[in-house]
């Protein structure tokens, strides 16, 4: 395959590893959320795209720090520690609540206790552990990683970090335009704050194939009539923002720089009819 093109992630192909993956990726979240600070829009509960998977990145626990890395590329989980300490779990499928156990006893052997609630994993999809579905996946996340990463490199106010988040399975960025929501308490950190996001999944309920979207918050009035590229359109079923289906994009050339200019263009519609 091309080093610029994409592979084929139709849904319909993977959907059952999708399905273990993200429930493996959430019981990551659970460590995070238990042993990260709290940050506001729940920023404390997502992991990151790192080179070879996902990531909580390293947490203060148990007198030290430790890393816990969904490697996607050789297909375990990697925990690792500021003492030199590891720890290794192969992914091949097994139900939510075994992994969570055998990342339990893991980090307990290295004195890190999370609080998670093993039942609360119990009816995660967690039974076909398909790697080639992975590889291929893991083809596109990190290039999309990057993609958002330059979009927010070229926004001059607050952003979050470009993260991925377990419960919808997609990669997401926030920026923020700097301006309150009218009748909106200041206090709210999860209402009060105009913002863009930007983003790409394998698909949902809504719309059960790859897209990419855009929304903006909250929904500028005629921001619908604004142009996209070819192939993006407006979605208004539900909620509203600019999708692009993820298999219009493969079928270009440099897909990478097509998905900057679709990204663009949702961030350009949106913007001057925030204020």
């Amino acid at each position: 395959m091309p080093e610029s093109s994409l592979p084929d992630l139709s849904l319909d192909g993977w959907r059952a590893t999708r399905d273990t993956v993200q429930a493996y990726a959430e019981i990551l979240s659970g460590v995070r959320k238990s042993l990260a600070p709290r940050q506001k829009h729940w920023w404390h509960i997502s992991l990151r795209v790192g080179a070879t998977g996902l990531t909580t990145t390293p947490l203060a626990a148990g007198g030290g720090v430790v890393e816990l890395l969904l490697n996607l590329v050789n297909h375990r989980l990697d925990i690792t520690t500021n003492r030199g300490k590891r720890a290794e779990i192969e992914l091949h499928g097994q139900s939510a609540p075994d992994f969570c156990d055998q990342v339990l006893r893991s980090l307990a052997s290295f004195g890190v206790r999370p609080a998670l609630d093993r039942a609360a994993y119990a009816a995660l999809g967690a039974q076909t552990y398909d790697k080639a579905a992975v590889a291929r996946f893991w083809q596109v996340l990190p290039r999309v990683n990057g993609a958002l990463r330059q979009l927010r490199s070229e926004h001059r106010g607050e952003s979050g970090a470009v993260q991925f988040w377990p419960h919808h399975f997609d990669v997401a960025v926030l920026l923020f335009t700097g301006r309150r929501v009218p009748g909106v308490d200041p206090a709210d950190e999860e209402s009060a704050d105009e913002n863009m996001n930007f983003g790409f999944l394998p698909g949902d309920d809504g719309i059960p194939e790859p897209y990419f979207y855009a929304t903006a918050y909250p929904t500028p009035a005629g921001i619908t009539d604004a142009p996209l590229p070819h192939g993006a359109y407006w979605h208004t079923e539900g909620w509203t923002g600019a999708v692009l289906r993820y298999a219009n994009l493969r079928t270009q050339a440099q897909p990478i720089e097509r998905l900057l200019d679709y990204l663009r263009a949702a961030r350009d519609a949106a913007a001057p009819r925030m204020k």
